[in-house]
């Protein structure tokens, strides 16, 4: 897939119109320019456009074409790594900071459907679902931790919960979290762009930066145009590309797949997920699913490193849908595509800023629905000077891969191998 097809996924398939945007031509002016016009580009804008900035963004294909358009669309609060790893590394004030945040997202993306009236098939509740008695430990584990930190809407499943819940006989047992929930992603992100829209923010589509030519103001240069403006925002995660080297050598693009169902009959998906819920297992490589709006079963899992698309994403994702649900056996599938998030080697995201004014927020390593609009947030205060949320983030240390870029996918594929093997053996 080149840059700028269209994507194959059930989600532009049922997106809601949306005008096209013109490619940016000339010089243009403002406060802020935002390079991505995914979750995070869009949130930061948003934010800022309240707050009454000049806002343009430039996007390199369409709005919501990367991850932010392409994900699960599952809403889950915390990060990839929980809050016990950020224990390690913060200061008390940060620590306090960064949980809080933690929880935060979801109930960002609430408001912002609300106030905006956006269409996107928003559901409440998730469930993580455990495969062996340890991943139950953990999640019991994860619920005390949790709590400690003033969150209270996790609810354990035992064997018997987690069946009512999702009709597979793969889980032991499981959490309910009470703010979890799912959207249709691309959906949320033309929603959002809209709404940046109507405060006269603007997004200029088929513009990607080429150069980012630093000073004050700083000038983001593309094909047919460019931007001066105060401050800049670079929210390209992992579809950035070498526009800064400095990013891309502490992250790694991945690939993940995802395929959906035909139709399933009322009967069938009351029957399979009775609450409506979004499901993720336990596992390292996890697999995530959830219904769609129009009762399709929307299915993902495995991880591609290096962001490689797979000749046939069918014949990975297929098996694990029909271990988990047996009775799919013989359903069609209707949909399946490949997208990519950008990993960090920490699993903890990465925001910080280069000189004085381009500031930056990436590698979301698999969280990123929810984080993505703390982090919008975060970036919008710091540029309108309160820092303290910017700050924590920008705290927490930012680890190159081992062997640099070169060896990065090869190291971290064979870390995957061993926590894959864990999984299987149920260690």
């Amino acid at each position: 897939m080149t840059a700028f097809e269209p994507v194959p996924s059930y989600y532009a398939a049922s997106a809601n119109p949306t005008p096209p945007r013109p490619a940016l031509q000339g010089q243009v002016d403002a406060d802020v320019c935002v390079i991505g016009a995914g979750y995070t580009g869009l949130s930061t804008a948003l934010f800022l456009a309240e707050a009454g900035y000049k806002v343009v963004v430039l996007e390199a294909a369409s709005v919501g074409w990367g991850a932010s358009g392409r994900n699960g669309g599952q809403i889950v609060n915390s990060y990839s790594r929980d809050l016990d790893a950020i224990e390690k590394q913060a200061s008390p004030g940060n620590l306090k900071l960064l949980a809080e945040m933690a929880f935060e997202g979801a109930q960002i993306i609430r408001q912002r459907v609300k106030d905006y009236a956006i269409d996107c098939d928003l559901k409440e509740g998730g469930v993580m679902a455990a495969i062996t008695n340890q991943q139950l430990k953990h999640l019991e584990t994860q619920q005390t931790l949790w709590q400690k930190y003033g969150y209270d809407q996790l609810d354990l499943l035992d064997a018997k919960g987690i069946r009512s819940v999702v009709d597979s006989e793969r889980y032991v047992g499981g959490v309910l979290d009470h703010t979890g929930g799912h959207i249709h992603p691309l959906n949320l992100a033309l929603g959002e762009a809209a709404a940046l829209e109507s405060l006269g923010g603007q997004i200029y589509e088929h513009s990607a930066v080429t150069q980012i030519k630093p000073g004050e103001p700083v000038e983001l240069v593309t094909a047919q145009g460019s931007v001066k403006a105060r401050f800049a925002v670079v929210a390209g995660n992992a579809y950035l590309g070498d526009l800064l080297p400095q990013l891309a050598s502490k992250s790694m693009p991945c690939g993940t797949q995802v395929i959906t169902t035909e139709p399933l009959s009322n009967e069938q998906a009351a029957r399979l997920i009775p609450q409506d819920y979004c499901i993720e297992d336990c596992n390292y490589l996890l697999d995530y699913y959830r219904l769609s709006g129009d009762k399709r079963l929307i299915y993902g899992g495995g991880v591609v490193y290096g962001a490689r698309d797979p000749a046939d994403i069918e014949r990975i994702i297929r098996p694990k849908m029909q271990k988990t649900f047996p009775e799919l056996a013989k359903i069609k599938v209707d949909y399946a595509w490949t997208g990519n998030f950008l990993l960090t080697l920490s699993r903890l995201p990465q925001m910080g800023r280069i000189g004085s004014n381009i500031y930056y927020s990436q590698g979301c390593s698999g969280h990123g629905v929810t984080f993505t609009h703390v982090a919008g947030k975060s970036l919008a205060l710091a540029i309108q000077g309160q820092a303290e949320r910017f700050d924590a983030f920008a705290s927490l240390p930012h680890y190159p891969f081992p062997g640099g870029r070169l060896f990065r996918v090869p190291f971290t594929a064979m870390g995957a191998l061993y926590y894959n093997l864990r999984d299987r053996l149920g260690i």
